[in-house]
């Protein structure tokens, strides 16, 4: 018996040691395959580009040599699109067989090189639309005339034919046939006639008149909306018009339907009623959207966004045609075709289609067709109920561009096995963060720093969803610029680099990555006009960018792994459209003119959160949250300690009974009680039960002066007067809802002494934060985490992974000590208690010092290919454009610096060699070792392992940018495109007697363009460091 148990806890020991070990083994695997991926980052998380093609400029064995070059300067996802922004056409016209071929081409060479494709869903870089369109297949608006007739008697009447809307950009992308369709397309909806009022003739409704118009009409009935990242005067929602007295209105009950009275000719014969009488003729009108800026031949109209049928026969023309030509039946794992995409909304709203007044009636409970009046701008009934049926307008059209567009291209593609990808925002008439619960990656972009529009509004809406859904790749069209003219680099884009990583992008799209089908010799060569930051093989820097794309690599695989740590949820109000705009004072960092953060700006302001994190949710997704110990959770794992509610004054019973639920399950609830439904449906009885909700969950409507806690069920409601009279964004300010979190014991996530933005990952086993200092200069600072555990620094610019030293835990905070250079980031990532590394030293940081300098003579080779000298001796470190040489002074491109050196007399354990001022790459290489390029601060490389004692060869190959040459050039002959022409030199293939050097198809300098600081500038220095 006693041998019988002792075998058996032998045995019980045994396997316990031994899963433990599985356990330990499996543990290792896991965090030693995150290292090693850190070290050497996989395909899947490189950054990727915008492959832009110019109007039937195509040519394969171009778009093989664009490919490899991105395979080996670390890029592995494009986005393939063709425009037409003015260079001269090429000979591969659009959809043409050779089009399809070269596709094709395009497609395999994706997966041989294993880089991922994603498919444009329409020609041009956003909708999805083109010459195949039909009138009856297009983007529709209910538009109407009127007549005013008096009675009594049988009267034959004509009726105007309703006039087409002007759309914001279609007078300038109209070809002749899409412009005759647009003109020509109109099918009768319906003729209502109602009495004529005193005011009939009125235009927008002000306070003070007695106008019978809704003020903003073309804007709430879905005609015109502005995009609102570049017009500064659109707002990011709507809301009620109020009277302040009495305004003539429509009665419904006394609107005549006439509609059987119309003949085809217009005309309408009918026994009109004593009185004066309005007549309106309903009509569906094209609503003037094309697809921009396709290539010539694939401009045509919109697809209809509200009938399946017709994007069927789109998708047909285009997406299907291109897989039957490809052989496309399924995506694989890694490279070829993997997604499918939306861009940036800019077609414009519609509010009609042949069966818009059937799925009304069925989504909404109501025929629309006495409110059509409305539409025009009449008060039907009262201005309630009027501004009520817009908004119920709005949701519908909001519904079905969400289920019978977006969703059925996302249901298309899932039969090939590809996602969809969409940027949800500009001139959407949904609510941006609702269609973006459609994609399967939603997208943001963001413009490059003073060279466009402020869009940072869109990084907050992309990431937010993702989080929700659980989506770990957010991907971003990034740096997307007007008028860079070659002027950015990596060192440049360093800081909003980081901001983009620091805000929850996790997958960098350069916009834009030029196809270059000219000669390899013409360079910069072609170009998207005057977009783009140019992120493409012809750029100076290109051979060393790859340095820049393995620092955002390494950063990617951190930021995609586990969910989001966030505390505040911010719900964002019912309707459409909308943007959702962050408080003001939940932000910091370079912020600009508060006042206009989310207009546009010459510099795009970089906000940064502060340390309670946030994320915003449309309703849609609201209603699958749950309360989880006290947190609101989502079926992704993401949570939240607080919910936040807009102040707007409307919101159905429906979601207001979601919130009462939360609330009883445990939610914390920050926010002043609705007034009312914003729906005409089951009015006025859904007003009532608003009330009612509103009673039980607030106590009334009578706002108390101080922070007032409310228990209800297991949770609370928090309001007070503040609430109203500091509005930031809607939503209460930042230091309202930090006090509350302060008092339910949740202290912020990270702080910081200095100018430090952060952001937050879990996962099992580890929490990552990535640190990046905003600052220009270095920094020492010390930052504060919401963690413990044992820190490390992982560095994305080394893939060196090091425990640091100096710390102190106080509680649940771990405070560290830290040093940044100019713009620096890394992370710091905290392991459980079962993990820790080895410590070799004493400190985070270990002092350096200057242990030798290099000085002149350096021998100086250029590249006489682009005007240089071959060889030339710099006796001191000076600036290209400062030398007397016109070749060094107009230079771009590669010059190396040599020189020859001895070992310092120091006995540190590691050596750097410091290059001081840069301009604007370099790569250093010593005694014929490469040891890297640096691209940014700091601006130095380990030398230890290949310093000698004596003669040292040293090389540094120095890069700066284009416009210098481009600058030199201008004081040639000008012989480029002219009049939208090719040159006849470069059409014939004769020679070219400019004696130009570039060739590039936009011009962004004149002779007198200011030229760019070049060159190796130092001191070259040598340091030691004693680990």
């Amino acid at each position: 018996m006693n041998m019988k148990v002792d075998i058996t806890k032998i045995f019980t020991i045994l396997f316990v040691i031994a899963f433990a070990g599985c356990l330990l083994q499996s543990c290792n695997s896991s965090i030693n395959g995150l290292e090693q991926g850190f070290f050497n980052p996989p395909d899947s998380v490189r950054p990727g580009v915008y492959w832009y093609f110019m109007d039937g400029n195509l040519s394969k064995e171009a778009m093989t040599k664009d490919l490899e070059s991105m395979k080996e300067a670390g890029i592995g996802h494009v986005v393939y699109l063709e425009v037409n922004v003015g260079v001269p056409r090429g000979s591969v016209d659009f959809l043409s067989d050779e089009w399809q071929e070269m596709f094709a081409h395009a497609v395999a060479e994706c997966e041989r090189l294993g880089i991922d494709i994603t498919l444009g869903v329409g020609p041009g870089w956003t909708g999805s639309g083109g010459p195949w369109v039909e009138g009856a297949q297009s983007m529709m608006h209910l538009v109407s005339s009127s007549v005013n007739v008096s009675g009594k008697g049988k009267k034959t009447i004509a009726l105007p034919k309703p006039s087409p809307k002007p759309h914001f950009f279609a007078e300038d992308n109209f070809t002749p046939e899409s412009k005759k369709r647009w003109e020509e397309y109109y099918e009768d909806v319906a003729v209502l006639a109602f009495p004529a009022g005193a005011s009939t003739f009125g235009t927008d409704y002000e306070a003070g008149s007695a106008y019978l118009r809704i003020t903003g009409i073309e804007e709430k009935a879905l005609y015109y909306r502005k995009p609102y990242s570049s017009v500064t005067q659109v707002k990011p929602y709507l809301t009620f018009g109020k009277d302040s007295f009495t305004v003539q209105t429509v009665d419904k009950d006394c609107i005549i339907d006439l509609t059987d009275h119309l003949e085809i000719d217009g005309t309408l014969t009918w026994e009109v009623p004593e009185g004066d009488w309005t007549i309106m003729r309903f009509g569906a009108r094209n609503n003037g959207a094309v697809t921009r800026p396709a290539p010539h031949p694939g401009v045509g109209l919109e697809t209809n966004k509200f009938d399946t049928t017709a994007l069927n026969a789109h998708l047909d023309k285009f997406v299907t045609k291109l897989f039957n030509r490809v052989g496309f039946k399924k995506a694989q794992p890694q490279g070829g075709l993997q997604m499918l995409h939306m861009d940036s909304w800019e077609m414009g709203a519609q509010n009609w289609t042949t069966h818009f007044r059937e799925e009304f009636t069925k989504r909404r409970g109501y025929d629309p067709q006495p409110f059509y009046p409305v539409y025009a701008g009449f008060i039907v009934q009262s201005r309630e109920e009027s501004e009520r049926f817009l908004w119920d307008l709005r949701v519908t059209s909001q519904e079905l561009i969400k289920e019978y567009h977006a969703g059925h291209i996302k249901s298309y593609g899932k039969r090939y096995g590809l996602g969809l990808s969409i940027e949800p925002y500009d001139m959407n008439p949904t609510a941006d963060l609702e269609l973006a619960s459609v994609a399967d990656m939603p997208m943001c972009e963001f413009w490059s720093v003073g060279y466009g529009y402020n869009t940072s509004f869109s990084a907050m809406e992309g990431t937010s969803v993702a989080h929700l859904l659980g989506q770990p790749v957010v991907p971003a069209e990034s740096f997307t610029a007007y008028l860079d003219g070659w002027r950015q680099h990596p060192g440049s884009m360093k800081n909003q680099t980081d901001w983009a990583l620091a805000s929850g992008i996790n997958r960098l799209m350069f916009h834009t990555f030029q196809h270059q089908p000219l000669n390899d010799r013409l360079r910069p060569g072609m170009t998207m006009g005057p977009y783009g930051v140019h992120w493409d093989r012809n750029q100076t820097w290109w051979p060393m960018a790859d340095a820049y794309h393995r620092y955002i690599s390494r950063c990617q695989l951190l930021l995609q792994q586990g969910r989001t740590v966030a505390d505040i949820l911010y719900l964002t109000p019912e309707g459409a459209p909308h943007v959702f705009r962050a408080p003001i004072s939940a932000l910091e960092g370079d912020l600009l003119d508060t006042d206009n953060l989310f207009n546009f700006r010459n510099e795009t302001p970089l906000p940064d959160r502060k340390g309670y994190n946030f994320d915003a949710c449309p309703p849609s997704l609201f209603y699958d949250a749950q309360v989880k110990d006290g947190k609101v959770v989502f079926p992704s794992g993401v949570s939240y300690r607080l919910l936040v509610l807009p102040c707007f004054e409307t919101m159905t019973p429906e979601l207001l009974e979601k919130i009462r639920d939360l609330v009883n399950g445990g939610a914390t609830v920050v926010g002043l009680p609705p007034q009312k439904s914003p729906s005409l449906v089951n009015y006025p009885v859904c007003d009532e039960k608003v009330r009612v909700l509103v009673q039980e969950l607030w106590g009334g409507y009578e706002i108390p002066e101080t922070v007032e806690i409310r228990s209800i069920g297991k949770g609370k409601v928090i309001w007070s007067k503040e609430l109203l009279e500091q509005q930031d964004n809607l939503y209460p300010t930042y230091e309202y809802t930090a006090d509350i979190l302060a008092k339910m014991d949740v202290h912020e996530d990270f702080e910081s002494t200095g100018e430090i933005r952060y952001t937050h990952r879990t996962m099992k086993g580890y929490e990552i934060y990535f640190v990046s200092n905003r600052k220009d200069s270095p920094v020492t600072v010390n930052c504060k985490f919401r963690m413990t555990g044992h820190p490390e620094l992982w560095n994305p610019m080394t893939g060196e992974i090091r425990p640091l030293a100096e710390y102190t835990v106080t509680g649940v905070h771990t405070t560290i000590p830290l040093l940044f250079d100019a713009n620096e980031g890394y992370f710091i990532v905290f392991r459980d208690n079962t993990f820790q590394r080895e410590i070799q030293t004493k400190k985070n940081f270990p002092d350096s010092r200057r242990v030798a300098s290099l000085t002149a003579p350096w021998s100086v080779s250029f590249d006489p290919a682009w005007g240089g000298p071959e060889q030339v001796t710099f006796e001191k470190l000076t600036d290209w454009t400062q030398h007397p040489d016109s070749g060094i002074r107009y230079y771009s491109g590669t010059a190396i610096y040599r020189q020859t050196f001895d070992r310092p007399a120091d006995n540190s354990k590691q050596q750097f060699l410091d290059l001081g001022k840069v301009k604007n790459l370099a790569r250093v290489r010593l005694n014929g070792q490469d040891l890297g390029v640096v691209w940014t601060a700091p601006w130095r490389v380990e030398i230890t392992k290949a310093l000698k004692l004596k003669d040292n060869q040293l090389e540094i190959e120095v890069v700066n940018l284009w416009p210098n040459r481009l600058i030199g050039d201008e004081q040639l002959p000008d012989d480029g495109i002219r009049n939208g022409e090719w040159p006849e030199w470069l059409k014939d293939g004769g020679p070219r007697t400019s004696g130009r050097y570039t060739f590039t198809t936009y011009k962004h300098f004149t002779k007198e363009s200011p030229l760019l600081e070049s060159g190796l500038l130092g001191p070259v220095t040598i340091w030691g460091i004693d680990n």
